[in-house]
């Protein structure tokens, strides 16, 4: 497993790939750390919207997790209503319906200096709120996840990401990860009159 996935962005490519995310038609903006990311998301969330959230290590680590699940905030949280529902059949149901939720957040395994995200998933559970239900995408992401080019995001996802969450998820006990769907976002359209938020962050954050 090569290293050279793990270096924070230059300036200069921050700019540039502000620059292409802006371009390709998101609202990409930088912040110095995750603390500045979690204030952001919470003057972006209104009060009452649903919100549901990708799992994400990026997430986690800049607080977002554990303030959305100790209730202080007023959105309504759908995450917490899936876990609560013990029938799996019910629990399945309310999922399919989570991805019609006002507000999605999670992050990206790579982005380019081009403006492209790629996205990767076991379930796809995800990727329905990227690619069109939800009305409003918020994506946390630490700079080192900033690649050259689309051929660099696939190797980043490959080589870097993928030993690192399939070490992670058998340590839990679990069998290990795959790469079952991957979602390369090139451009979101304005008649689709979504808000798909990208927040830089000058940290390493997640994978």
């Amino acid at each position: 497993m090569t290293k050279t996935f793990d270096s924070l962005a230059s300036a200069d490519v921050v700019n540039k790939t502000i620059e292409s995310l802006t371009k390709n038609g998101f609202l990409a903006e930088t912040v110095a750390t995750g603390i500045e990311a979690l204030s952001r998301i919470k003057g972006l969330i209104p009060d009452n919207a649903s919100v549901m959230n990708g799992s994400s290590r990026t997430l986690e680590e800049i607080g977002f997790i554990e303030y959305f699940k100790n209730g202080k905030h007023n959105w309504n949280n759908f995450h917490k209503v899936i876990l609560a529902e013990n029938n799996p059949g019910k629990q399945s149901l309310l999922r399919k319906q989570s991805v019609l939720s006002d507000y999605y957040l999670g992050s990206v395994h790579s982005l380019t200096e081009n403006g492209e995200l790629v996205i990767a998933s076991n379930s796809g559970s995800q990727l329905p709120h990227l690619a069109f239900t939800s009305s409003n995408i918020i994506l946390v992401v630490g700079t080192q996840k900033i690649t050259s080019n689309l051929d660099e995001a696939l190797k980043r996802l490959n080589e870097y990401v993928f030993p690192l969450e399939d070490a992670r998820m058998k340590s839990v006990g679990m069998g290990g990860s795959f790469i079952s769907k991957i979602l390369i976002l090139n451009k979101e359209q304005v008649f689709m009159g979504r808000k798909f938020h990208i927040i830089l962050v000058n940290e390493k954050l997640g994978f």
